[in-house]
């Protein structure tokens, strides 16, 4: 099977690659070593209509698909996975828990804006204890006089601070069954909200020009209504927003993973060693030759994955693969490009050391790699 993006995504691509290699490459590493966010870039990411990618346009989006989002994040990927990771949560972490389960009300207020880029959402799932074992919830959300009142702490939330940011979508326990089980549902808080704090920023490994922060609730009261899909309903839900996240994931993995070896072609035809240039040696041309091979693998497992979750197929199992395999392609695919650079690979000012910092978080967020396995196992019968 020959695939080929359509006309349509192929437009985009190319149009994305042109942001991306013209008005993201030549400043995201300042904002990088300062730990700022682009907020510039992200306003225009928001103008092409990139958050909208995958939104109905009765909501403000662009009425396209998940793959048209995955081409988009491929070519971000390239450049920089700051910008590349802002564009994924705020997608498929913020948007699309309202777009799959909120009610008309909640999609009417809250859409347009996330669509349109004006404004970001958050996810909050994971917590200190609980990152793989998220059915380890210890948040909680009781019902009091028509409200939720919630307690709790999540950690390691994207876009959950910034100035843009208008709404968290929290996981917490809603009750205890019978025999102790916990009923977790999703809650929608707003920014702003009395009791809803936003820590200060971490200090980061990687993604540095992206948004993270620990997010604290303290009687945090929000209406009724703010229940995001069905109540109890709210693990499973997200579980199902993981699926789709993790295609996302693996398209930007396979946009780090070429970055990688776009730079490493450049810096292998212009670097003179011994009187040649490197690329001339048969080590380096091994090295790059299987770097390209881990690409190529990569963008062939999410194009799978998209493609059958489009057709309305399953692709839990291969959704686990491409995210494997990609975040794999990546990280291999960054220290193979650092060791090419040699020194320089060192330096922060060039994008394979950013590639090396950022791309060790693709093997951990969305589902860590172990996780995949275990989902891949358990589909093959295991």
């Amino acid at each position: 099977m020959i695939m080929q993006l359509s006309e349509e995504h192929e437009a985009l691509r190319a149009t994305v690659e042109d942001f991306a290699q013209k008005e993201v490459a030549p400043v995201i590493g300042d904002f990088y070593i300062k730990e700022k966010f682009p907020y510039a870039l992200v306003a225009k990411m928001g103008e092409m209509g990139l958050f909208g990618l995958p939104v109905g346009e009765e909501y403000g989006g662009m009425g396209g698909d998940y793959v048209a989002l995955c081409v988009a994040l491929e070519e971000l990927g390239r450049v920089d996975q700051s910008v590349a990771i802002t564009l994924e949560a705020g997608v498929s972490l913020g948007i699309m828990p309202l777009l799959r389960f909120g009610s008309d009300e909640q999609k009417q207020r809250w859409l347009p804006d996330l669509a349109a880029g004006r404004t970001l959402g958050g996810f909050g799932l994971t917590e200190a204890g609980g990152g793989s074992d998220a059915g380890a919830t210890r948040t909680t959300a009781k019902l009091d006089g028509g409200e939720w009142v919630i307690n709790g702490t999540k950690a390691f939330i994207t876009n959950s601070g910034t100035d843009i940011t208008s709404l968290v979508t929290v996981t917490a326990v809603t009750d205890r069954g019978e025999d102790g089980k916990k009923e977790i549902s999703a809650i929608l808080v707003p920014s702003g909200t009395d009791g809803f704090t936003v820590a200060p920023s971490y200090s980061k490994v990687g993604w540095n020009a992206s948004d993270t922060h620990e997010l604290v609730f303290d009687d945090c009261r929000v209406p009724e209504e703010n229940l995001v899909g069905t109540r109890g309903r709210g693990y499973a839900q997200f579980l199902s927003i993981l699926d789709e996240g993790r295609v996302a994931i693996a398209a930007l993995s396979t946009g780090a993973a070429q970055g990688c070896v776009d730079e490493s072609l450049r810096y292998a035809r212009e670097r003179e060693a011994f009187g040649a240039a490197i690329g001339t040696y048969q080590g380096i041309q091994f090295k790059i030759a299987e770097m390209e091979s881990r690409t190529v693998c990569a963008r062939l497992a999410w194009h799978d994955a998209a493609a059958k979750m489009s057709a309305g197929m399953s692709f839990k199992k291969e959704a686990a693969i491409a995210k494997l395999v990609s975040s794999n392609a990546a990280m291999d695919n960054a220290r193979d490009a650092t060791q090419i650079f040699g020194g320089y690979g060192f330096m922060n000012e060039y994008p394979v050391a950013r590639h090396y910092r950022d791309s060790k978080i693709l093997e951990i967020g969305e589902g860590t790699s172990e996780v995949q396995k275990i989902l891949i196992a358990r589909h093959l019968g295991l």
